[in-house]
């Protein structure tokens, strides 16, 4: 995890309602989590939305044109909201937050940080590791 993107991932929390963040790469590695949501339930919460954006992105089709790029996913529960947007090559940010939350404040939040953090968050997906055993 990169301590150093977790003070970034904090602002997000600045929207009432928002509760944890996440960033992942596109296998579902944990990068960064804000303060205060533990490491296990971040790997957790990272390797569900790898799968998430990843069945997210098969369905461009459905929106007849299966060339579109996905951009964001949004997933409602009786207590809350899962935001998942692209954060750049191989890089998702992920947002949990209470039912109440302001969904164009968080979402422009989530843009901001995704611009403010550019090309740290690009992250390439892994290469080679049949070749390092």
């Amino acid at each position: 995890m990169n301590d150093d993107l977790s003070w970034m991932l904090d602002s997000a929390l600045e929207i009432p309602g928002a509760l944890h963040a996440v960033l992942i790469s596109a296998d579902g590695l944990l990068m960064a989590r804000t303060k205060d949501f533990d490491k296990d339930n971040a790997d957790r919460v990272a390797a569900a939305m790898s799968g998430v954006q990843s069945l997210s992105r098969s369905l461009g089709f459905f929106c007849d044109n299966p060339e579109q790029r996905w951009q964001q996913t949004l997933v409602e529960f009786d207590g809350g909201w899962v935001f998942l947007i692209s954060a750049g090559e191989g890089a998702y940010l992920g947002v949990s937050a209470s039912p109440d939350i302001d969904m164009q404040d968080i979402t422009f939040r989530m843009q901001q940080l995704v611009g403010q953090l550019g090309k740290v968050l690009a992250a390439p997906p892994r290469e080679n590791l049949g070749a390092l055993r």
